[in-house]
C-alpha cells in the first residue's frame, strides 16, 4: 500500500489527500513537522533529496515527490484527468501556473503569517507577496467569470491544485471578496462527492 509523508498544514499536501479521498484510494500516512525540521533528517533525505513533503512512497519503493506530478499520478486513468489532448494540456497549464504564478504569492504569506515570529526578516516579503497575490486571483477571477471549473467545465485536478491554497487564503493576508467568481468556484469544489477539508487526516 502506498504511504504518503506529508503536513496537516500543507496545502500541497492536501492536494495529494484531496484526490486519494476523492478516489478513494488507500494509503498509509505519516506526518513530519517541517517546522521542526523533520524533512531535513538523513532518513528522510533518502527519500527525497529535496526535503520536502508531500512525497508519496509506491507499492515498489519508488518515491514521487512534487504535489502536482503526485496530482497527476494518482488522478491517471479517472474522469479526474481530461481524456481530449487539449484538456490535459489545459490541465497542466492551469497547474503550472499553480506553481509559479500563484503559490508563491498565496501560499508563501500564509506561511510567513502562520509559522515564522514577528520578528522574522521574512515579514518584509509579505506586501510585494500579497500584491503578486491579487495578481493571481485577478487572472483565476477573469477565468471563472464565465465557467465552473478551470478545465472543460468539469471538476479536474486543475481546480484540486488551485483549490488547495486559494481557500485558505484569508489566512495569509489575501482577502477573497473582491473575487465573487472565485468564491462561487470554491464553493462548487467544496461540494464535490468526498470532499475532505485541509485539516483531515486520514484514518491510521
Amino acid at each position: 500500500m502506498p504511504r504518503l509523508y506529508d503536513y496537516l498544514d500543507s496545502g500541497n499536501g492536501y492536494k495529494v489527500r484531496l484526490i486519494l479521498a476523492q478516489t478513494q484510494q488507500p494509503y498509509r500516512f505519516t506526518e513530519l513537522d517541517i517546522d521542526k525540521g523533520e524533512t531535513r533528517t538523513p532518513q528522510f533525505l533518502a527519500k527525497n533529496p529535496n526535503g520536502r513533503i508531500p512525497t508519496l512512497e509506491l507499492d515498489d519503493g519508488t518515491f514521487l515527490a512534487e504535489s502536482d506530478a503526485i496530482l497527476w499520478y494518482l488522478a491517471e486513468n479517472t474522469p479526474f484527468i481530461p481524456a481530449d489532448r487539449l484538456g490535459r494540456a489545459q490541465c497542466l497549464q492551469w497547474m503550472f501556473f499553480e506553481q509559479y504564478s500563484h503559490e508563491p504569492y498565496v501560499a508563501t504569506p500564509r506561511y510567513i503569517v502562520r509559522h515564522l515570529p514577528k520578528d522574522s526578516p521574512r515579514q518584509a516579503e509579505l506586501p510585494d507577496r500579497l500584491k503578486r497575490g491579487r495578481d493571481a486571483l485577478g487572472v483565476m477571477e477573469s477565468h471563472l467569470k464565465s465557467r465552473s471549473f478551470f478545465v472543460g467545465e468539469r471538476y479536474s485536478i486543475a481546480d484540486i491544485a488551485l483549490y488547495a491554497y486559494t481557500h485558505v487564503a484569508p489566512q495569509g493576508g489575501l482577502d477573497l471578496a473582491p473575487y465573487p467568481s472565485v468564491l462561487a468556484w470554491l464553493g462548487r469544489v467544496a461540494a464535490q462527492p468526498r470532499h475532505v477539508p485541509i485539516t483531515w487526516r486520514p484514518p491510521e
